[in-house]
C-alpha cells in the first residue's frame, strides 16, 4: 500500500499513533476521528499486516538513563553486502539503531550508546570487523522527532 492507498481516517489513525503511541487507545482515537472503536482497531490492524505500522518504540533520553555518550557513526558498506551489513550491525552491543542509505558514500548510519569512550572505540571496532568502514563519528546532543505532518488532519487548514 502507498500513501496514495491511505485514507483519511488511515492518515489520522497514524497521526494519532506517531504523536503518542502509548496513552492512545482505539476508543480514544475513535472519539477524536468520529469512527468507532472496532473500525480503528481493524484499521490499525490492516496497516500492521501491511507493514506501515512496523513497530511501537519507547523514546529513551540515554543521557537520563545514565548512558552519557550517543554517537553516530557513519559507516561504508559495499553495494552488495549493504542489507546483511546492516542488520548484522544491530547485533553489536550497545548499537540501537541503523539507517541504510540509499545514495552516498557514507551509506550507513549507526546510532550507537556508551557510558564513555572505551564503549565507542569497541562499537567501532566490532562494526569495522564486520566489514563496514567507518568514516566518521558525530556526538549527538539531542534527538528530536515529531509525528509526519500529512497524517495530521490540522495540518492542512
Amino acid at each position: 500500500m502507498t500513501l496514495k492507498g491511505l485514507d483519511e481516517l488511515d492518515r489520522r489513525i497514524l497521526h494519532e499513533l506517531q504523536r503518542d503511541a502509548r496513552h492512545v487507545s482505539s476508543r480514544n482515537i475513535a472519539d477524536s476521528v468520529d469512527a468507532s472503536p472496532s473500525t480503528v482497531r481493524k484499521r490499525i490492524q490492516r496497516l500492521e499486516s501491511e507493514e506501515i505500522i512496523t513497530g511501537y518504540h519507547a523514546a529513551v533520553d540515554y543521557k537520563n538513563a545514565g548512558y552519557q555518550l550517543f554517537m553516530q557513526i557513519e559507516c561504508t558498506a559495499e553495494i552488495p553486502l549493504r542489507r546483511d551489513l546492516t542488520e548484522k550491525a544491530l547485533d553489536v552491543s550497545g548499537v540501537v539503531s541503523v539507517r541504510e542509505l540509499a545514495t552516498g558514500e557514507s551509506n550507513v548510519l549507526v546510532g550507537a550508546v556508551g557510558t564513555d569512550s572505551n564503549d565507542l572505540a569497541r562499537i567501532a571496532r566490532e562494526l569495522s570487523d564486520l566489514g563496514l568502514r567507518v568514516s566518521d563519528e558525530d556526538l549527538i546532543q539531542r534527538d528530536l522527532q515529531r509525528p509526519f505532518s500529512e497524517f495530521d488532519p490540522a495540518a492542512g487548514e
